[in-house]
């Protein structure tokens, strides 16, 4: 077989078919290419080729995807063929063909002895094949070329395909490999997790218990303390207790002292009245006997004329004499002396009670005591404050486990003694007064008992002084309610200052209203008492005093309820109570004067005086110590002179 030159050449038409050479065909354009050829061919032979395609070339490329193909134009010439051969590997090697046209007169077969080993092949293939031109040739070596080609490109693709599936067949291993070192790894890890997770659980359950351990020692610790604290409180207590109980063995003994000697100091008064009746009755005595002598002598027969008249005359006289005298000397009404004696009889049977009661029972009430003097300190001007304290006392009154007798009595006793607190509110413990004899009538006489006792002014009534009655002054101021410590007498300032801190309670007591309760002592008694006050006592510094004590808390409610005719009063102590003070003409007196004229003129009955309306909420100075607090009702106290 002759060589056959492949060379690129202008495009020309060869039996109908188009050559058109592009030195850029791909590999699929030629296959193409060829396909439209041999379908020209098959349609302009009348003869069948054994070769003859019917279907299209498919071409796959290396990875299994099917590749289009198009058709190319070749010229081929015999003596340029054996050149075109190498040039066609090469072409293929790149995946190029290059256009050609084919030039080729007559395949034939030729045989020699060289070749009679093929013989039975070429004579099969003489057999199977007719006789072809040139053109049909060529196409057929092209086509066993490309056959062989896609064969080497398919040997060449498995080829490689199994080096990559070695390759990834190596990877996996490798990477399975990598995954079974990770795996070992992290179960390393988490076995060493593991074990320092166990050790610190171990190590937190050692530390629970430890503290467990060290919690429960510290709580035997605690309850160990807590016992020896309780038993030495209850000893203390109970040392307390036994001081406390001296301490009230010897209060109450003081208090029995101090008590006789109020009683030797009463019957000593008493003596010195009856002495001053016998020294006025044997005056009078002998100025009867003066006047009788002396008329017998001027005027012998006027007796005889006179006949009984005269003597009857001079026996009103006497009687005369001796009233005025003794009306000098103690000044009051004696509705309210009649008064007096009915409450301190009362308060005098009281104690009798429960001087028998205690002998009685082996019990002490002392401790009820010191609860109701704490009940009764603790008053404030606040209304919920008011309101709790009055109903413990009303508790404690209802106990069976103290007598209310005895109950009654250290109320009566506490709540006029707490008026010499500085901290004491006189509105807000009459309150409490008034809500506790609402339901307990009796305690109120004892309590006006207890504030007569302890201020005369309150009955109303004045003792006047006189050498015949007593025989000094410290006598005399024991009598009208001075205090005595140690021998000692206390000053008229501060005698003062608790003469207004009790007229100050009474005038609030007379005045307060509550809703829902009787004050069995209101308004009229307070009334009764200005009357009284007006028309027995005289004008001095101690009636003074008290009468604007009684006019700053009762003045403002005595004015709303009778109005014109406590004018009347009023207008009454400015024409005679102050013209009396003023003609004494005492520089002490000088300012008590000018507050009850500044009362009268500024007209402050008009205005509610401070405190009597209680409060809703605590105010400061309640919540302050009663060491610390003194308001201005105390700071005004102290200066009457």
């Amino acid at each position: 077989m002759e060589a056959v030159k492949l060379e690129i050449r202008r495009p020309q038409i060869v039996n109908g078919i188009g050559l058109e050479p592009d030195p850029d065909w791909s590999f699929k354009s030629l296959l193409s290419e060829l396909d439209s050829l041999e379908k020209k061919l098959n349609l302009s032979s009348s003869v069948s080729l054994p070769f003859a395609k019917t279907k299209s070339r498919e071409i796959y490329g290396e990875k299994g995807t099917k590749r289009s193909s198009n058709a190319f134009v070749m010229r081929v010439s015999d003596e340029e063929f054996e050149d075109s051969e190498g040039e066609n590997e090469e072409v293929r090697d790149r995946g190029l063909v290059k256009a050609a046209r084919f030039n080729c007169n007559e395949f034939y077969f030729s045989s020699s002895d060289d070749d009679s080993d093929d013989q039975p092949c070429l004579d099969v293939q003489t057999y199977l094949m007719n006789e072809v031109g040139l053109v049909e040739s060529a196409l057929y070596e092209l086509t066993h070329e490309h056959q062989l080609g896609v064969k080497e490109e398919i040997r060449n693709t498995i080829s490689a395909l199994e080096t990559d599936l070695m390759n990834e067949s190596e990877k996996s291993s490798s990477a399975h490999t990598k995954v079974e070192k990770y795996r070992e790894a992290r179960r390393e890890v988490e076995r060493k997790f593991d074990v320092q997770y166990q050790r610190r659980v171990a190590e937190g359950l050692d530390n629970h218990l430890t503290a467990v351990q060290w919690d429960h020692e510290l709580k035997s610790q605690i309850e160990e303390r807590k016992i020896r604290s309780d038993a030495a409180h209850e000893e203390a207590k109970r040392r307390e207790k036994a001081l406390q109980e001296e301490r009230l063995r010897q209060e109450k003994a003081k208090a029995e002292a101090e008590l006789q000697a109020k009683l030797k100091a009463e019957e000593a008064n008493r003596a010195a009245l009856e002495a001053e009746r016998i020294a006025a009755k044997e005056a009078a005595e002998k100025e009867a006997a003066k006047a009788s002598k002396a008329n017998t002598s001027e005027v012998p027969q006027t007796e005889a004329s006179g006949g009984p008249n005269a003597t009857s005359s001079r026996v009103e006289n006497d009687k005369t004499n001796k009233s005025e005298l003794a009306g000098n000397m103690l000044r009051a009404a004696e509705s309210a002396l009649k008064l007096e004696r009915e409450r301190l009889q009362k308060l005098k049977e009281l104690e009798e009670i429960n001087q028998s009661l205690r002998s009685s029972s082996n019990q002490n009430f002392d401790s009820t005591g010191r609860l109701i003097g704490r009940l009764i300190r603790q008053i404030s001007g606040n209304k919920d404050k008011v309101s709790t304290q009055a109903s413990e006392l009303v508790k404690i009154f209802n106990n069976p486990r103290c007598p209310q007798t005895i109950s009654i009595a250290y109320f009566a006793q506490k709540v006029v003694s707490n008026c010499e607190s500085p901290s004491h509110s006189a509105f807000a413990c009459a309150h409490v007064i008034v809500l506790v004899t609402s339901q307990f009538p009796q305690a109120m006489d004892l309590v006006l008992a207890e504030i007569h006792r302890a201020c005369i002014y309150t009955v109303p009534k004045h003792i006047s002084y006189t050498k015949s009655a007593f025989e000094s002054k410290e006598a005399y101021w024991k009598v009208i309610g001075y205090k005595e410590d140690d021998g000692k007498i206390e000053s008229t300032t501060d005698y003062l200052v608790r003469l207004d801190s009790y007229m100050k309670l009474y005038g609030a007591l007379v005045q307060t209203e509550v809703a829902g309760c009787q004050n069995v002592h209101g308004l009229k008694e307070g009334w009764a008492w200005l009357a009284r006050f007006l028309n027995a006592l005289p004008a001095n510094m101690y009636t003074a005093v008290a009468l604007y004590a009684f006019l700053q808390m009762a003045g403002f409610a005595l004015f709303r309820k009778y109005r014109s005719q406590f004018m009347k009063m009023l207008n009454f102590i400015s024409e005679n109570f102050l013209n009396a003070l003023r003609s004494q003409d005492d520089p002490d007196l000088r300012p008590i004067t000018s507050k009850i004229q500044c009362y009268l003129e500024d007209k402050l009955f008009l205005q509610e005086p401070e405190g009597r309306t209680l409060q809703s909420s605590l105010l400061s100075n309640n919540m302050a110590p009663e060491s610390d607090y003194h308001g201005p009702y105390h700071q005004q106290s102290m200066h009457f002179y």
